[in-house]
């Protein structure tokens, strides 16, 4: 078999490190395997194409390309302005063994009609708006990537790396991605289920001096007692006035701040320490280890253990 030809579509404004990311990853596997992927640069008309750092790379015509195995689209700020190359993205997409796309990519890819009826993810930030336009998308904010059937889909920015190291892993196996991974020092290949985002991100910041000292309070304090009777006396306010307050603020119920708040933590010391899991859990207010294990699997898909041995920050 031939090198497995990678067509990167782009357009005035994509985001430089949606094509980078995942052209080193295809480069590096290429050179450590002597081959297995030859990467293209598309767009509509050819030439020089700038993207919204500034910097240029020179594509292609779509009218160019013959055969193709992997379709990646990538995303950018001016993405929800080229809606326009649906229609071309749908052709070339007809054509290629694959699609993937990088963060709001899957604007285009669902403008196309190529996530019709599939589960998708994308950058956070646009989840809403991408499951608001394109109701028969089935989106899911939360992981790193998705695949369904022979389209893949990734989240903000950095994703494409680890989108592109799981397109690695399925053509060429695991050990080759992990060669790759090493190379270019990045996560040894994330799994796709991992969260986007941890509890500070995800939930708002509330307006109330008192309830941003309180989410501090929170995260910093995941083993006391964080229930809401406890929660309401410290900001002096009724329990159903604090709860009321709380969500509306926040984005959030004071039950499922907490749950995130905690798990994050078990998440930070899975990392960062080699604890026992049953002290962990303890000392995140989880417990025991059987609840910290159900909050990983709902949360993260994987088990602690697994987590752990994925992501935890060694010293070479």
């Amino acid at each position: 078999m031939g090198d497995r030809r990678i067509v990167a579509v782009v357009y005035d404004g994509f985001q430089l490190l949606d094509l980078a990311g995942p052209a080193d990853v295809f480069a590096t596997a290429a050179l450590i395997a002597r081959g297995g992927y030859r990467l293209e640069v598309a767009a509509a008309a050819p030439g020089a194409v700038r993207a919204h750092n500034g910097v240029s790379t020179t594509a292609v015509g779509f009218d160019e390309l013959t055969d193709i195995d992997t379709l990646l689209v990538t995303g950018g700020l001016s993405a929800p302005r080229q809606l326009h190359l649906a229609g071309p993205i749908a052709a070339l997409a007809r054509r290629a063994r694959r699609v993937a796309s990088v963060c709001n990519g899957a604007l285009l890819l669902a403008e196309a009609g190529l996530l019709d009826g599939r589960r998708a993810t994308t950058h956070w930030l646009i989840a809403g708006d991408l499951a608001a336009q394109y109701p028969r998308v089935r989106v899911d904010p939360d992981p790193i990537y998705l695949r369904d059937g022979p389209v893949w889909t990734s989240a903000g920015v950095t994703a494409g790396i680890d989108l592109a190291l799981a397109l690695v892993a399925a053509d060429h196996g695991a050990a080759l991605a992990a060669d790759v991974a090493r190379g270019l020092v990045v996560y040894l290949h994330r799994p796709g289920g991992q969260s986007q985002f941890s509890t500070p991100m995800r939930a708002a910041a509330p307006s109330s001096e008192t309830l941003r000292e309180l989410q501090a309070y929170i995260d910093a304090n995941p083993a006391a007692d964080l229930s809401v009777p406890a929660l309401a006396r410290r900001t002096a306010m009724s329990e159903r006035h604090f709860s009321r307050i709380f969500t509306r603020q926040v984005g959030m119920s004071p039950g499922r701040y907490v749950e995130h708040s905690r798990a994050d933590a078990a998440r930070r010391l899975l990392e960062s320490t080699d604890a026992p899991l049953a002290r962990i859990a303890r000392d995140c207010g989880l417990g025991l280890p059987e609840t910290l294990y159900r909050t990983f699997r709902r949360r993260w898909r994987v088990s602690p253990a697994d987590y752990r041995r994925r992501f935890q920050q060694r010293e070479a």
